[in-house]
Protein backbone atom coordinates (compact mmCIF):
# COMPACT_ATOMS: atom_id res chain seq x y z
CA UNK A 1 0.00 0.00 0.00
CA UNK A 2 1.69 3.27 -1.01
CA UNK A 3 2.05 6.08 1.69
CA UNK A 4 0.85 8.78 -1.28
CA UNK A 5 1.76 9.89 -4.63
CA UNK A 6 4.76 12.32 -4.79
CA UNK A 7 5.31 14.45 -7.92
CA UNK A 8 9.26 15.45 -7.64
CA UNK A 9 10.95 17.89 -9.39
CA UNK A 10 13.30 15.36 -10.97
CA UNK A 11 17.13 16.75 -12.76
CA UNK A 12 18.56 13.34 -13.37
CA UNK A 13 21.99 14.33 -10.95
CA UNK A 14 22.91 12.68 -7.71
CA UNK A 15 20.88 14.60 -5.39
CA UNK A 16 17.22 14.17 -6.78
CA UNK A 17 18.35 10.65 -8.19
CA UNK A 18 18.79 9.46 -4.53
CA UNK A 19 15.61 11.30 -3.33
CA UNK A 20 13.60 9.12 -6.19
CA UNK A 21 14.97 5.70 -4.52
CA UNK A 22 14.49 7.09 -1.12
CA UNK A 23 10.59 8.03 -1.51
CA UNK A 24 9.93 4.94 -3.24
CA UNK A 25 11.74 2.72 -0.49
CA UNK A 26 9.89 4.48 2.00
CA UNK A 27 7.03 3.58 -0.04
CA UNK A 28 5.72 6.15 -2.04
CA UNK A 29 4.57 6.11 -5.63
CA UNK A 30 6.53 8.94 -7.66
CA UNK A 31 5.62 11.01 -10.64
CA UNK A 32 8.90 12.52 -11.75
CA UNK A 33 8.49 15.81 -13.55
CA UNK A 34 11.46 17.99 -15.20
CA UNK A 35 10.79 21.51 -16.84
CA UNK A 36 12.48 22.43 -19.80
CA UNK A 37 13.62 26.31 -19.44
CA UNK A 38 16.27 26.67 -21.66
CA UNK A 39 19.21 23.98 -19.71
CA UNK A 40 21.29 21.67 -21.74
CA UNK A 41 20.17 18.42 -21.13
CA UNK A 42 19.80 14.93 -22.03
CA UNK A 43 15.96 14.70 -21.80
CA UNK A 44 15.79 11.12 -23.09
CA UNK A 45 18.22 9.87 -20.83
CA UNK A 46 17.05 11.59 -17.78
CA UNK A 47 13.72 9.99 -18.59
CA UNK A 48 15.17 6.53 -18.98
CA UNK A 49 17.16 7.00 -16.08
CA UNK A 50 13.83 8.21 -13.86
CA UNK A 51 12.12 4.77 -14.82
CA UNK A 52 14.73 2.66 -14.42
CA UNK A 53 15.13 4.13 -10.35
CA UNK A 54 11.45 3.21 -10.28
CA UNK A 55 9.07 6.29 -11.15
CA UNK A 56 5.64 5.79 -12.22
CA UNK A 57 6.46 7.94 -14.89
CA UNK A 58 8.59 10.74 -15.88
CA UNK A 59 6.96 14.60 -17.52
CA UNK A 60 8.99 16.39 -19.62
CA UNK A 61 7.64 19.79 -20.45
CA UNK A 62 8.80 22.44 -22.88
CA UNK A 63 7.79 25.45 -20.80
CA UNK A 64 10.58 28.12 -22.41
CA UNK A 65 7.57 30.48 -24.28
CA UNK A 66 5.73 30.56 -20.81
CA UNK A 67 9.13 31.48 -19.38
CA UNK A 68 9.89 33.96 -22.06
CA UNK A 69 6.38 35.43 -22.15
CA UNK A 70 5.13 35.93 -19.00
CA UNK A 71 8.35 36.60 -17.15
CA UNK A 72 11.09 37.35 -18.94
CA UNK A 73 10.10 39.96 -21.49
CA UNK A 74 7.86 41.58 -17.90
CA UNK A 75 11.31 41.86 -15.80
CA UNK A 76 12.49 43.56 -18.84
CA UNK A 77 9.54 46.11 -19.12
CA UNK A 78 10.74 46.08 -15.61
CA UNK A 79 14.39 46.70 -15.27
CA UNK A 80 14.22 44.13 -13.09
CA UNK A 81 17.22 43.47 -10.74
CA UNK A 82 18.50 42.90 -6.96
CA UNK A 83 21.09 44.91 -4.58
CA UNK A 84 21.57 46.87 -8.18
CA UNK A 85 23.48 43.46 -9.59
CA UNK A 86 21.91 40.35 -9.59
CA UNK A 87 19.65 40.27 -12.79
CA UNK A 88 17.30 37.53 -11.11
CA UNK A 89 18.05 34.24 -13.13
CA UNK A 90 17.33 31.56 -11.80
CA UNK A 91 14.45 33.46 -9.58
CA UNK A 92 12.58 34.37 -12.67
CA UNK A 93 12.31 30.45 -13.70
CA UNK A 94 11.18 29.07 -10.22
CA UNK A 95 7.42 30.40 -10.45
CA UNK A 96 7.02 28.52 -14.19
CA UNK A 97 8.71 25.61 -12.90
CA UNK A 98 6.73 25.49 -9.63
CA UNK A 99 3.58 25.73 -11.50
CA UNK A 100 3.86 23.33 -13.97
CA UNK A 101 4.75 21.01 -11.09
CA UNK A 102 1.53 21.22 -9.46
CA UNK A 103 -0.23 21.07 -12.97
CA UNK A 104 1.64 17.65 -13.37
CA UNK A 105 0.61 16.38 -9.68
CA UNK A 106 -2.83 17.51 -10.09
CA UNK A 107 -3.36 15.70 -13.68
CA UNK A 108 -1.50 12.32 -12.32
CA UNK A 109 -3.71 12.18 -8.89
CA UNK A 110 -0.40 13.65 -6.48
CA UNK A 111 -1.19 14.42 -3.10
CA UNK A 112 2.20 15.53 -2.08
CA UNK A 113 4.95 17.57 -3.97
CA UNK A 114 8.65 17.33 -3.61
CA UNK A 115 12.06 19.02 -4.59
CA UNK A 116 15.57 18.79 -3.36
CA UNK A 117 16.23 22.08 -2.76
CA UNK A 118 19.41 22.79 -0.16
CA UNK A 119 17.97 23.78 3.34
CA UNK A 120 19.88 26.72 3.23
CA UNK A 121 18.80 28.41 0.05
CA UNK A 122 16.57 30.79 -1.84
CA UNK A 123 15.11 27.81 -4.10
CA UNK A 124 13.38 25.76 -1.41
CA UNK A 125 11.24 29.33 -0.58
CA UNK A 126 10.13 29.59 -3.77
CA UNK A 127 8.98 26.65 -4.61
CA UNK A 128 7.30 25.69 -2.08
CA UNK A 129 5.37 29.56 -1.50
CA UNK A 130 4.58 29.13 -5.35
CA UNK A 131 3.18 25.64 -4.31
CA UNK A 132 0.78 26.61 -1.40
CA UNK A 133 -0.31 29.71 -3.59
CA UNK A 134 -1.02 27.48 -6.70
CA UNK A 135 -2.72 24.47 -4.58
CA UNK A 136 -3.30 24.80 -1.38
CA UNK A 137 -4.25 21.70 -0.28
CA UNK A 138 -1.08 19.67 -1.48
CA UNK A 139 1.31 18.80 1.45
CA UNK A 140 5.35 19.01 0.52
CA UNK A 141 8.40 16.88 0.98
CA UNK A 142 11.51 18.38 1.32
CA UNK A 143 14.50 16.11 2.16
CA UNK A 144 17.22 18.26 2.97
CA UNK A 145 14.70 19.54 6.06
CA UNK A 146 14.29 16.35 7.30
CA UNK A 147 16.14 14.70 10.13
CA UNK A 148 16.21 11.37 9.24
CA UNK A 149 17.50 11.91 5.29
CA UNK A 150 20.05 14.61 6.84
CA UNK A 151 21.46 12.17 9.17
CA UNK A 152 21.41 9.28 6.78
CA UNK A 153 23.04 11.65 3.93
CA UNK A 154 25.89 14.12 5.58
CA UNK A 155 27.74 14.06 2.52
CA UNK A 156 28.75 13.46 -0.81
CA UNK A 157 30.27 10.08 0.23
CA UNK A 158 27.12 9.14 1.52
CA UNK A 159 25.23 9.96 -1.60
CA UNK A 160 27.78 7.37 -3.64
CA UNK A 161 27.72 4.82 -1.27
CA UNK A 162 23.80 4.93 -1.21
CA UNK A 163 24.22 5.10 -5.16
CA UNK A 164 26.10 1.60 -5.08
CA UNK A 165 24.26 0.19 -3.28
CA UNK A 166 20.46 0.78 -4.95
CA UNK A 167 22.25 0.69 -8.89
CA UNK A 168 22.15 4.35 -9.07
CA UNK A 169 24.24 5.63 -12.09
CA UNK A 170 26.38 8.25 -11.03
CA UNK A 171 28.66 10.40 -14.08
CA UNK A 172 31.91 9.41 -14.38
CA UNK A 173 33.41 12.91 -15.00
CA UNK A 174 34.73 14.73 -12.34
CA UNK A 175 32.63 17.23 -10.48
CA UNK A 176 32.96 20.71 -10.84
CA UNK A 177 34.48 22.25 -7.88
CA UNK A 178 31.47 24.72 -7.75
CA UNK A 179 27.86 23.97 -8.50
CA UNK A 180 25.65 25.33 -11.23
CA UNK A 181 22.24 25.71 -12.66
CA UNK A 182 21.16 27.34 -16.15
CA UNK A 183 18.27 28.72 -17.91
CA UNK A 184 17.26 30.36 -20.26
CA UNK A 185 18.79 33.12 -18.74
CA UNK A 186 21.84 32.61 -17.72
CA UNK A 187 23.89 30.18 -15.77
CA UNK A 188 24.63 30.54 -12.21
CA UNK A 189 27.86 28.96 -10.27
CA UNK A 190 28.00 28.55 -6.03
CA UNK A 191 29.14 26.66 -3.52
CA UNK A 192 32.52 24.96 -3.29
CA UNK A 193 35.95 26.66 -4.28
CA UNK A 194 33.57 30.17 -4.83
CA UNK A 195 32.64 30.02 -1.20
CA UNK A 196 35.60 32.12 -0.62
CA UNK A 197 34.50 35.29 -1.43
CA UNK A 198 38.00 36.26 -2.12
CA UNK A 199 38.42 33.46 -4.11
CA UNK A 200 38.64 34.33 -7.90
CA UNK A 201 36.85 32.40 -10.42
CA UNK A 202 38.55 30.27 -12.95
CA UNK A 203 38.31 30.82 -16.52
CA UNK A 204 36.82 27.68 -17.10
CA UNK A 205 33.85 28.46 -15.11
CA UNK A 206 32.47 30.30 -17.19
CA UNK A 207 29.41 28.64 -19.89
CA UNK A 208 27.60 31.49 -21.17
CA UNK A 209 30.19 33.87 -22.11
CA UNK A 210 33.33 33.52 -23.55
CA UNK A 211 36.44 35.39 -21.96
CA UNK A 212 35.93 38.95 -22.84
CA UNK A 213 39.91 38.90 -23.73
CA UNK A 214 39.21 36.47 -26.24
CA UNK A 215 36.20 38.05 -27.74
CA UNK A 216 36.48 39.47 -31.59
CA UNK A 217 38.46 42.56 -32.16
CA UNK A 218 35.57 44.30 -33.72
CA UNK A 219 32.08 45.50 -32.48
CA UNK A 220 29.32 43.64 -33.29
CA UNK A 221 26.28 46.27 -33.85
CA UNK A 222 22.46 44.83 -33.99
CA UNK A 223 19.66 46.93 -33.46
CA UNK A 224 16.10 45.46 -31.35
CA UNK A 225 12.64 46.79 -31.93
CA UNK A 226 10.44 47.01 -28.42
CA UNK A 227 6.53 47.31 -28.56
CA UNK A 228 5.68 48.36 -25.35
CA UNK A 229 8.26 47.50 -23.31
CA UNK A 230 8.70 44.35 -25.20
CA UNK A 231 11.15 43.24 -27.41
CA UNK A 232 9.78 42.49 -30.77
CA UNK A 233 12.24 42.06 -33.40
CA UNK A 234 16.20 41.88 -33.67
CA UNK A 235 17.97 42.93 -36.39
CA UNK A 236 21.64 41.82 -37.25
CA UNK A 237 23.55 41.76 -40.20
CA UNK A 238 22.62 38.48 -40.81
CA UNK A 239 18.72 38.84 -40.70
CA UNK A 240 15.97 39.98 -38.70
CA UNK A 241 14.38 37.67 -36.06
CA UNK A 242 10.80 37.96 -34.46
CA UNK A 243 10.00 34.54 -32.85
CA UNK A 244 9.83 35.47 -28.49
CA UNK A 245 12.30 32.76 -27.80
CA UNK A 246 14.26 32.54 -30.95
CA UNK A 247 14.81 36.44 -30.38
CA UNK A 248 15.79 35.95 -26.72
CA UNK A 249 18.47 32.99 -28.18
CA UNK A 250 19.92 35.53 -30.40
CA UNK A 251 20.22 38.15 -28.00
CA UNK A 252 22.01 35.13 -25.42
CA UNK A 253 24.32 34.43 -28.60
CA UNK A 254 25.53 37.72 -29.57
CA UNK A 255 26.34 38.32 -25.77
CA UNK A 256 28.10 34.97 -25.47
CA UNK A 257 30.07 35.57 -28.46
CA UNK A 258 31.26 38.84 -27.20
CA UNK A 259 31.65 37.93 -23.43
CA UNK A 260 28.68 39.98 -22.46
CA UNK A 261 27.20 39.87 -18.76
CA UNK A 262 29.16 37.76 -16.10
CA UNK A 263 28.96 39.31 -12.65
CA UNK A 264 30.41 38.20 -9.39
CA UNK A 265 28.71 39.29 -6.25
CA UNK A 266 27.86 38.42 -2.51
CA UNK A 267 24.27 38.89 -2.09
CA UNK A 268 21.60 38.90 1.02
CA UNK A 269 19.34 35.70 0.70
CA UNK A 270 15.87 35.95 1.61
CA UNK A 271 16.84 33.59 4.50
CA UNK A 272 19.21 35.56 6.38
CA UNK A 273 22.66 34.11 4.55
CA UNK A 274 24.55 36.20 2.68
CA UNK A 275 25.74 34.34 -0.44
CA UNK A 276 28.56 34.27 -2.90
CA UNK A 277 27.51 33.80 -6.57
CA UNK A 278 28.61 34.04 -10.14
CA UNK A 279 26.37 34.65 -12.79
CA UNK A 280 26.40 34.35 -16.68
CA UNK A 281 23.23 36.22 -17.98
CA UNK A 282 23.88 37.63 -21.92
CA UNK A 283 21.01 38.30 -23.60
CA UNK A 284 19.11 40.02 -20.67
CA UNK A 285 22.10 42.03 -20.00
CA UNK A 286 21.77 43.81 -23.27
CA UNK A 287 18.06 43.48 -23.38
CA UNK A 288 17.85 45.45 -20.25
CA UNK A 289 20.42 47.94 -21.28
CA UNK A 290 18.60 48.84 -24.38
CA UNK A 291 15.02 49.36 -22.45
CA UNK A 292 16.15 51.33 -20.29
CA UNK A 293 17.68 53.28 -22.89
CA UNK A 294 14.17 53.73 -24.74
CA UNK A 295 12.75 54.90 -21.14
CA UNK A 296 15.09 57.56 -21.00
CA UNK A 297 13.34 58.97 -24.36
CA UNK A 298 9.81 58.16 -24.19
CA UNK A 299 8.82 58.16 -20.46
CA UNK A 300 7.42 60.78 -18.57
CA UNK A 301 9.36 61.55 -15.74
CA UNK A 302 7.80 61.33 -12.79
CA UNK A 303 6.23 58.02 -14.17
CA UNK A 304 9.47 57.03 -14.60
CA UNK A 305 10.94 58.21 -11.41
CA UNK A 306 7.85 56.20 -9.28
CA UNK A 307 8.41 53.04 -11.24
CA UNK A 308 11.98 52.86 -10.64
CA UNK A 309 11.21 53.58 -6.51
CA UNK A 310 8.81 51.20 -5.90
CA UNK A 311 7.61 49.12 -8.83
CA UNK A 312 11.53 48.20 -10.09
CA UNK A 313 12.86 47.40 -6.65
CA UNK A 314 9.27 45.67 -5.19
CA UNK A 315 8.78 43.18 -8.46
CA UNK A 316 12.22 42.32 -7.87
CA UNK A 317 12.28 41.67 -4.14
CA UNK A 318 8.63 39.62 -5.32
CA UNK A 319 10.41 37.72 -7.43
CA UNK A 320 13.88 36.77 -5.60
CA UNK A 321 12.10 35.98 -2.14
CA UNK A 322 9.43 33.73 -4.02
CA UNK A 323 5.95 35.81 -4.05
CA UNK A 324 5.28 35.45 -7.98
CA UNK A 325 1.82 34.36 -6.62
CA UNK A 326 1.07 37.36 -4.45
CA UNK A 327 -1.66 39.99 -4.77
CA UNK A 328 1.42 42.33 -4.75
CA UNK A 329 2.95 41.23 -7.51
CA UNK A 330 -0.67 41.79 -9.27
CA UNK A 331 -0.46 45.18 -8.22
CA UNK A 332 2.93 46.41 -8.94
CA UNK A 333 2.09 44.44 -12.93
CA UNK A 334 -0.40 46.38 -13.21
CA UNK A 335 1.27 49.56 -12.66
CA UNK A 336 3.86 48.55 -14.34
CA UNK A 337 1.73 47.68 -17.90
CA UNK A 338 0.33 50.93 -17.64
CA UNK A 339 4.05 52.67 -17.21
CA UNK A 340 5.12 50.82 -20.70
CA UNK A 341 2.29 52.23 -22.76
CA UNK A 342 4.47 54.21 -24.95
CA UNK A 343 7.96 52.71 -24.88
CA UNK A 344 8.23 51.63 -28.79
CA UNK A 345 10.39 52.32 -30.57
CA UNK A 346 14.25 50.72 -31.58
CA UNK A 347 17.09 50.60 -29.85
CA UNK A 348 20.39 50.86 -31.89
CA UNK A 349 23.35 48.50 -30.13
CA UNK A 350 26.46 47.30 -30.61
CA UNK A 351 28.86 44.93 -27.90
CA UNK A 352 32.42 44.63 -27.85
CA UNK A 353 34.90 42.46 -25.48
CA UNK A 354 32.38 42.08 -22.43
CA UNK A 355 30.44 45.42 -22.69
CA UNK A 356 27.22 46.36 -24.33
CA UNK A 357 26.59 50.21 -25.78
CA UNK A 358 23.97 51.82 -27.08
CA UNK A 359 24.37 53.85 -30.18
CA UNK A 360 21.40 55.48 -30.94
CA UNK A 361 17.73 55.10 -30.17
CA UNK A 362 14.31 56.75 -31.90
CA UNK A 363 10.94 56.44 -31.43
CA UNK A 364 7.06 58.06 -32.78
CA UNK A 365 5.25 56.81 -29.77
CA UNK A 366 5.90 59.71 -27.62
CA UNK A 367 6.63 63.38 -28.19
CA UNK A 368 8.31 64.25 -24.47
CA UNK A 369 11.65 64.73 -26.76
CA UNK A 370 11.53 67.71 -28.73
CA UNK A 371 14.85 68.36 -30.69
CA UNK A 372 14.05 71.96 -31.28
CA UNK A 373 12.85 72.73 -27.60
CA UNK A 374 16.80 71.01 -26.59
CA UNK A 375 18.68 72.88 -28.81
CA UNK A 376 21.22 75.12 -27.74
CA UNK A 377 20.86 77.08 -31.13
CA UNK A 378 17.12 77.53 -30.79
CA UNK A 379 14.46 79.70 -28.81
CA UNK A 380 11.07 78.22 -29.96
CA UNK A 381 9.03 76.19 -27.87
CA UNK A 382 11.27 77.13 -24.76
CA UNK A 383 12.26 80.42 -23.72
CA UNK A 384 15.76 80.34 -21.65
CA UNK A 385 14.04 83.74 -19.53
CA UNK A 386 11.14 81.60 -18.12
CA UNK A 387 14.04 79.42 -16.04
CA UNK A 388 14.59 82.71 -13.94
CA UNK A 389 10.99 82.79 -12.17
CA UNK A 390 11.58 78.66 -11.81
CA UNK A 391 14.85 78.90 -10.03
CA UNK A 392 13.46 82.12 -8.23
CA UNK A 393 10.69 79.37 -6.65
CA UNK A 394 13.07 76.53 -6.50
CA UNK A 395 15.45 78.08 -4.06
CA UNK A 396 12.59 79.99 -1.49
CA UNK A 397 13.07 76.83 1.13
CA UNK A 398 17.26 76.73 -0.12
CA UNK A 399 17.26 80.44 1.50
CA UNK A 400 15.53 80.04 4.47
CA UNK A 401 17.81 77.08 5.21
CA UNK A 402 20.44 79.27 4.67
CA UNK A 403 19.49 82.21 6.59
CA UNK A 404 18.72 79.29 9.68
CA UNK A 405 22.14 78.01 9.27
CA UNK A 406 23.68 81.13 9.59
CA UNK A 407 21.82 81.91 12.72
CA UNK A 408 22.43 78.84 14.29
CA UNK A 409 26.50 80.59 13.45
CA UNK A 410 26.82 76.91 11.47
CA UNK A 411 27.00 78.73 7.80
CA UNK A 412 27.26 76.19 4.70
CA UNK A 413 30.75 78.03 3.75
CA UNK A 414 32.20 76.60 6.45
Amino acid sequence: MSKGRVCLAYSGGLDTSTILKWLILEGYTVVCFLANVGQEEDWAEVEKKALALGAERMVIEDLQREFVEEIVFRAIQCNAIYEDRYLLGTSLARPIIARAQVRVAEQYNCDILSHGCTGKGNDQVRFELAFKACNPKMKVIAPWRMPEFIEKFQGRADLLKFAAENNIPVSSSPKAPWSMDDNLVHCSYEAGVLEDPDHSPPKELWTRTVDPTDAPDVPYNFTIHFEKGIPTKVVTPEGEVTDSVALFKLLNKIGHDNGVGRIDIVENRFIGLKSRGCYDTPGLTIARLAHLDLEGLVMDAKVRKLRDQFVTIEWSHCLYNGMYFSPEREFLENSLVYSQENVTGEVRMSVYKGAAYVLGRKSDASNLYSQEDASMDSLEGFSPMDTSGFIAIQAIRLEKYGLQKIKDGKPLTK
